[in-house]
Formats: C-alpha cells, structure tokens, sequence
C-alpha cells in the first residue's frame, strides 16, 4: 500500500472492486480522456477482464481518499512498465492536484523498483490537463500517433536513473 496523507493506493481485490468501479466506467466524460471519444460504457464484464489484464502487467491499485472518516475509493492506477493508466471516477475529485500525488508516489515506487524509466502509453490530444499534469512531474513527449479510429495522442516518458 502507498499513501500520501488522506491518499492511499491499495491493491485491487478482484471480484469485490469491480461494482466500486462500475459507475467510473459508465461516466462519459471518464472514457472520453481515458479511452477516447465515442467509446461505449464499461459493464461488469469488460471491468473484470480490463483489471485482470492490467494486474498481469504491472501493479494495479485503487485510488482511495479519507473523507468522512473513511477511506473512499475514487479511482484506479497501473504502474506497469509500458504504461501507467489512471483515471478518477467522480467528478468533485478531479482537478484537484490528486493525479500529481498519485504519480508521484509510483515514480516513487519505480525508483525503489530500480526502474530505469517510466512512460505513459496514450494520452489523447484534447486531454490538455493529463498532459500538463505528467509534464509538470518530468514526463517529456516521445510520440505522437493516431490510434485505430484515427484519434491523436502522444505518448510520453519520465527517465529515472
């Protein structure tokens, strides 16, 4: 577990957080930063084989916040070698300054790992905020590509040793 003050990054327990993150991938305003416009809701199902797939990649944690004297769970963060997803489910919570401090306690965590280097495998063009968030941590732009329905991104990466 890594925490931050009233910020902590727990480990998924799969099959009792796939109904925690059910309506996070059912915000439209969610998939449309994380997964790109026109993507449909995620069900329980597509949940379910998204985080057994990144718990076979990488660290996969969920985002949890302590408000109302209680640990609330807000989202989820891979720290994977090729990739590090994140996405915070409601609203109230974004904007905040919170995916800075999540990242930095996994480029933390990478650096304990001996990582050589960290990269962040898509960000779309219109996600202004997710790029200024990376970039202010170090992250430096190594790629910009369109995806399979012709959407840009960039992708982008922080060296650490």
């Amino acid at each position: 577990m890594l925490i931050d003050k009233e910020l902590r990054l727990r480990p998924i327990q799969i099959p009792e957080d796939l109904t925690i993150a059910l309506p996070w991938y059912q915000d439209k305003e969610v998939l449309y930063f994380s997964e790109g416009d026109g993507t449909a809701p995620y069900d329980i199902n597509i949940i379910e084989r998204m985080y057994s797939y990144l718990s076979k990649l990488g660290e996969l944690y969920i985002i949890e916040i302590f408000d109302e004297h209680k640990w609330q769970p807000i989202g989820d963060v891979t720290l994977a070698e090729d990739m590090l997803p994140i996405v915070i489910g409601p609203k109230v919570f974004r904007g905040k300054g919170l995916g800075k401090r999540i990242i930095g306690l996994l480029i933390e965590r990478a650096k304990r790992l001996e990582w050589e280097k960290m990269k962040v495998k898509k960000i779309y063009s219109y996600n202004i905020a997710s790029k200024k968030m990376f970039e202010s941590l170090g992250f430096t732009k190594v790629e910009t590509k369109l995806d399979e329905k012709g959407r840009e991104y960039s992708s982008f990466e922080l060296i650490l040793k």
